[in-house]
Parts: C-alpha cells; structure tokens; sequence
C-alpha cells in the first residue's frame, strides 16, 4: 500500500511538472483524468462522404481548440498545385470551424516525395500570418492516400 501511494506522488509530481498545477490538479486520487462534463465537443462530417457511420470527422471543436483532419489534393498538379489547394481548404475548414490560419498552433505535412520540400515551402511559406504555428514534415513511405502529392492537417485555437 506504501509503495502505491508513494507511486502514486511520484505520478502526481510528474505531471505537475509536465502539464503545471493545473494539470496535476486534473487528476484525482487514481489519478485518471477527470473530465468537465460541461464542456462540448463538436463535430464536423459535412465534408466526409455520406455513410451511415462515417470514417472520420473533417473536424472537431473541443476545449477551446479545433481539429482538423488531413486535407489533400486529388487532381493532377504539381507539388505548388497541391499545397496552394490543401492550404486554402485548410483555411476554410478553420474559419467555419471559428479559426483562422493566423491562430494555428501545431501543423503536420506529409510529403509523397521528400524532393517537393523546398517547392512546397515556397508556398506555405507566409500562410500562417509573421508567427507561424510549429511543424512536422515527414515523407511517407507509399505515398499520400489518395495520389495527393501533399497532406496537411492542423490544431489551432478558437480565440
């Protein structure tokens, strides 16, 4: 039972140092998470194809920050095609989300081909607004699901 406890301290002290007060003050006792109640999600499956239980949300709106699923092009073009079409579908899907690209936190972009960095860039470059949000790029092995060159997905804030 001691060690438990002092286990349990120990949890409790390293997610204070990770999330801050408040974060440890979110775990109780057992320390699972306790979850506000009140706070809504929302979810956004116009743009998802039509099935009864569908694959994904195109977005979600929960605790202040909005969601938004990988975005990608599916026509021919270049690597400036695709990524001038995902950004601008980005930037919709944030502003009917209540967003906007300047409040975007955390971006992740997938590359078909390592090659297109530099030219996809040339295009992202500036999209954010003067402080832009941070990034991972990573090329993926096999491609981008549909035989778009570039997917982009996002997590931004709604104030």
């Amino acid at each position: 039972m001691k060690v438990e406890n002092k286990r349990r301290n120990v949890l409790k002290k390293v997610a204070a140092s990770i999330f801050g007060f408040a974060g440890a003050a979110a775990f109780g006792n057992n320390l699972t998470p306790v979850i506000n109640k009140d706070l809504s999600i929302s979810h956004n499956t116009d743009d998802v194809e039509n099935q009864e239980i569908p694959l994904f949300s195109s977005s979600v709106v929960h605790n202040g920050l909005v969601y938004i699923a990988g975005k990608g092009a599916h026509f021919e073009g270049d690597i400036k095609d695709h990524t001038e079409f995902v950004l601008d579908e980005l930037k919709k899907e944030l502003e009917k989300a209540g967003s906007s690209m300047e409040k975007v936190l955390k971006v992740n972009v997938y590359l078909a081909d390592l090659n297109d960095y530099k030219a996809m860039n040339e295009v992202y470059r500036g999209k954010f607004g003067k402080k832009p949000p941070v990034r991972t790029t990573v090329a993926v092995y096999g491609g981008v699901p549909g035989d778009s060159l570039v997917e982009i997905d996002c997590i931004a804030a709604l104030k």
